[in-house]
């Protein structure tokens, strides 16, 4: 795959997948044509012809100029009853002429989001993102307080394209007496959502300690079920080794 276009610090590049979000169950846009832009070097968002959006733009004049993207429009998003506010912007006469006639939709601002016929959550998914889980015979101690909390020969690791790598372990090999469920949910667009418990000590307690993926994206199904470590938080330790 060819790398995307670069004007000064934005990215441009054709996605090849449908795409699809709604709005209180209500098509907001349907598109074979969407752009993956590269707003920041992290991770892209999608832009999508005007054309392909099934829900009226009203124009608000809220938008503040973009640095990198010039001058914008902020547009309302209408469908049936149902409206998100300053959800779309417009950048015709941005100086980055890849985006002219495009429409830039907050992710956050629709219910659902699709790529072909798969749920997409949080944002895009780069195309240059790979994830790779492998088993691991390394031992992997985790230590939080003086307590050891969890350890194991029999884990996984998961690499994933421009972080560190993340140890995940089988929960017979935690003490999972010393962890309580917390509301913290997050989610990632490549492995799906999470769970989160605090670990609680005689010493104190590190809230969102650990974390797990109940039900993983297809893709990720090795890590179903298992518990990996905040290194920021405990120390996590691989044969020996602390991890950063």
């Amino acid at each position: 795959m060819s790398g995307p276009v670069q004007d000064e610090t934005v990215r441009v590049e054709r996605s090849a997948k449908r795409l699809r979000a709604f709005l209180g169950g209500h098509l907001v846009l349907d598109t074979l044509g969407a752009r993956l832009v590269w707003e920041v070097p992290y991770y892209p968002q999608y832009y999508v012809p005007r054309e392909d959006v099934r829900a009226k733009l009203v124009a608000t004049g809220n938008h503040k100029p973009s640095r990198q993207r010039g001058p914008g429009t902020s547009w309302t998003v209408v469908v049936d009853e149902h409206q998100a506010v300053d959800a779309a912007a417009t950048f015709d006469e941005s100086p980055v002429s890849e985006l002219h006639g495009l429409v830039r939709v907050k992710w956050a601002a629709m219910d659902s989001w699709f790529e072909e016929d798969e749920e997409v959550f949080t944002r895009a998914r780069s195309p240059y993102t790979r994830v790779d889980i492998l088993p691991t015979s390394r031992r992997i101690r985790v230590e939080a307080l003086g307590v050891t909390v969890a350890e194991t020969t029999r884990g996984h690791v998961l690499f994933e394209t421009g972080l560190p790598p993340r140890f995940y372990l089988p929960k017979v090999d935690v003490r999972m007496d010393l962890l309580d469920l917390t509301d913290t949910v997050t989610y990632c667009p490549h492995k799906g959502r999470t769970v989160y418990w605090t670990l609680r000590l005689d010493d104190g307690e590190v809230e969102d300690a650990a974390w797990s993926y109940p039900y993983p994206l297809p893709e990720c199904t090795r890590i179903a079920g298992l518990v990996s470590f905040e290194s920021r938080k405990v120390d996590v330790l691989v044969d020996g080794i602390r991890q950063e």
